[in-house]
């Protein structure tokens, strides 16, 4: 990468730090309330109010599914492009704390 792309990006990040737990957790939390239905990525993305981006939607299922606070299913569903997308659930008994 970049000396300048690398910058960019790190500025990017530094913007949006303080608001990193509190999307995990609402991520997390809509997750759960999905039961074992589970969700998408895409279905996060619009269910959550404000809906949130693609990019950050999938960073935070990402560091969520890295922590092991959720699961990716073998299921899939379609996404409202018509692409196939992994179905994840919540781990049962996770403590949202550490999002904090």
């Amino acid at each position: 990468m970049k000396a300048a792309t690398q910058a960019t990006s790190r500025d990017a990040l530094a913007s949006i730090q303080d608001k990193l737990p509190y999307t995990r957790r609402r991520v997390l939390a809509y997750i759960r309330e999905c039961g074992a239905h589970g969700a998408t990525c895409d279905e996060v993305e619009i269910a959550l109010e404000p809906p949130i981006s693609h990019q950050t939607c999938s960073a935070r299922f990402t560091e969520l599914r890295n922590a092991g606070q959720i699961i990716a299913t073998e299921h899939r569903r379609k996404t409202r492009s018509g692409r196939g997308a992994c179905v994840h659930t919540a781990k049962v008994n996770v403590q949202m704390e550490m999002f904090s």
